[in-house]
């Protein structure tokens, strides 16, 4: 449900966001105080193939007043095409195959940027030295995002919007692919450790081309819970289709802001989820994880 559709609701739900634990540019803390000022009630937290930020949480609700929804945003990889998806409400162990996975990607994600910076530094004026400066800590999940920020330091593209469009695109000389598990095994792992797993803005006009409906179907087939329908990179065809195939096959719909502080345009609360589905997802979950609330 977007924040258009959504004015009679109760309560104002985000279920998209990230800090600098991954490619966000605030802390936990100053992203609830955001929240906050945003006039939210609910904020997931959705780092990139990490739980990093969820000690945090706790406190962050404590002082905001808003509901912490703790999540990661896993990463998959579907025939050299980014799928990625919101697990919400898991099991954090170490121990999941769900860890494991997520544990190969980060390790992954380094290897291949370093490559990455390898083949941009022929053309462009950026080190390796220049990226790591733009992580926020040893912790951090490094990717593109942070190579696009030392592009933008370096002034060969005006933000990190134009760094994914102009040098970092898949479809482009310097890109390096990286490990990720399939979209149907990523979804199994985040039902094995109890969590409700979302497809996160499966029809971006970002992409290089559109996801087959066929992996949509397999993902459905797999256990997907629901799609993230409501989000900034998708268009009104776009969210229109996927609304249908949600209902189609009785998924739940989702909205989220992806907001990734100063890194994107986006802002918090542009997108929103009905109350009762974040009901749902509540019940659905089986981890022992749950929504923390002020």
């Amino acid at each position: 449900m977007s924040e258009r559709s959504d004015s009679g609701s109760t309560q104002r739900i985000d279920l998209h966001s990230h800090t600098s634990w991954s490619d966000g540019t605030t802390s936990v803390e100053e992203l609830f105080a955001q929240a906050r000022t945003a006039g939210l009630d609910v904020l997931a937290l959705t780092d990139h193939d990490t739980v990093a930020g969820w000690p945090e949480l706790p406190q962050a609700v404590a002082d905001s007043g808003v509901a912490a929804v703790p999540g990661i945003e896993v990463s998959g990889e579907d025939d050299s095409r980014s799928v990625h998806i919101l697990a919400l409400l898991v099991d954090p162990s170490e121990h999941s195959e769900l860890a494991a996975e997520m544990a190969s990607a980060r390790a992954s994600r380094v290897e291949r940027a370093q490559r990455m910076v390898e083949l941009i530094s022929a053309d462009h004026p950026i080190s390796w030295e220049d990226v790591t400066a733009q992580v926020a800590g040893d912790t951090t999940v490094l990717g593109r995002p942070h190579i696009a920020d030392a592009l933008v330091v370096a002034g060969v593209v005006p933000d990190r919007s134009a760094a994914f469009t102009e040098v970092l695109k898949p479809s482009g000389p310097y890109y390096v692919p990286y490990y990720a598990p399939s979209p149907l095994d990523a979804v199994r792992a985040i039902r094995e450790a109890g969590g409700v797993s979302i497809i996160a803005h499966p029809g971006s006009v970002t992409r290089d081309d559109d996801l087959p409906l066929g992996l949509l179907e397999a993902m459905v087939e797999a256990g997907l819970d629901g799609i993230e329908v409501d989000h900034r990179e998708h268009d009104d065809t776009e969210t229109a289709r996927l609304r249908e195939f949600a209902r189609r096959h009785d998924l739940l719909i989702t909205g989220g802001s992806d907001f990734h502080g100063t890194g994107k345009p986006n802002r918090l609360g542009e997108n929103l989820t009905a109350p009762e589905v974040l009901e749902e997802i509540e019940a659905r979950a089986t981890s022992g994880t749950r929504v923390i609330r002020p």
